[in-house]
């Protein structure tokens, strides 16, 4: 009872962006509005593709994984960050603080996963077409996202279990605006060396593995696009890839920043711009970037609005 006590006396600070004073009101209007955008964003993506069924297929099942993913990293985050920046108490409990790094980190490490998931599914559509429904199967893409999901989770439970073997002060100052690993464990009163080897096999094992795959996924599909013949085909796809590429790029090229550098070095401001990036912009991004510019959806949406219209007449 006596360390549980103990445990509930330890706050978190959140700092945020507090240097900044003056420009209060400007934050919180941009994070209101990006928070929005990801929620309606990615909503609509998930009702245009499953009341659509032209759209049941597996790039579009591995989309709805995806606008999930987005809304529960988005939700972990930023609705805390409204909050600091409105209040004057900036802190967050002991509890809250490690449910929050738990459910960021499972959303992150899924999301990296599926990104990878979704560029295989790619690979398979442009560079073996006719073995496509085969090796795409329904059931095989309910194991990969089940695969994915759990893993996930299994890699946040043993982050955050090693986070909780941590001894804490009862105050701590955590120069970020959410619980993020690297943080807090800055703060930590014990060594965390563990933690920075647990954080760097972790990076090793998924966002680098991760990252490489796609890479070689997008390679075998430029190569294969290169052999395409028409020129409006071969823009068309270039520019999907291309797409695509820029989001995988910021996100893993943020998750790596973010989780291994700060074992070597100590730059906090940054580590706040990068999270910006792969943990708020990027969940904004995405339902653009992979879903809004197809024309499939586009036209599923219109006619579900169109639906809507008509029926209340």
């Amino acid at each position: 009872m006596e360390g549980e006590n103990q445990t509930m006396s330890i706050k978190f600070y959140l700092m945020g962006f507090s240097k900044h004073p003056h420009l209060q009101p400007l934050f919180f209007a941009i994070f209101f509005i990006i928070y929005m955008l990801a929620l309606l964003g990615n909503a609509l993506i998930i009702t245009v593709i499953t009341t659509d069924s032209r759209l049941h297929t597996p790039m579009y099942f591995f989309l709805i994984n995806l606008s999930i993913l987005d809304i529960c990293c988005t939700t972990t985050a930023i609705p805390k960050i409204l909050q600091i920046i409105l209040s004057e108490d900036k802190s967050i409990s002991y509890p809250g603080c490690m449910t929050q790094l738990c459910l960021f980190l499972s959303a992150l490490s899924t999301e990296l996963l599926l990104l990878t998931v979704m560029a295989y599914d790619r690979y398979v559509a442009i560079c073996i077409p006719l073995h496509y429904t085969t090796i795409m199967s329904k059931r095989t893409c309910i194991l990969l996202a089940a695969a994915v999901w759990l893993i996930g989770f299994i890699n946040s439970i043993i982050h955050t279990g090693l986070m909780l073997r941590l001894k804490f002060c009862e105050h701590n100052i955590l120069n970020h605006f959410f619980c993020e690993i690297p943080p807090v464990l800055k703060v930590a009163c014990s060594d965390t060396y563990i933690n920075n080897v647990m954080d760097i096999m972790a990076d090793i094992l998924i966002s680098m593995v991760c990252f490489l795959l796609t890479v070689l996924s997008y390679t075998y599909i430029i190569s294969a696009i290169l052999k395409i013949r028409s020129a409006e085909k071969k823009m068309k796809a270039f520019s999907t890839c291309a797409s695509h590429l820029t989001v995988v790029s910021l996100f893993y090229g943020g998750v790596i920043y973010t989780y291994v550098r700060p074992v070597f070095s100590n730059e906090l401001e940054a580590d706040k711009v990068m999270s910006a990036v792969y943990a708020i912009a990027s969940p904004m991004l995405n339902p653009i970037i992979y879903s809004l510019r197809n024309k499939e959806v586009i036209n599923a949406l219109k006619k579900l609005v169109g639906r809507n219209v008509f029926s209340q007449r």
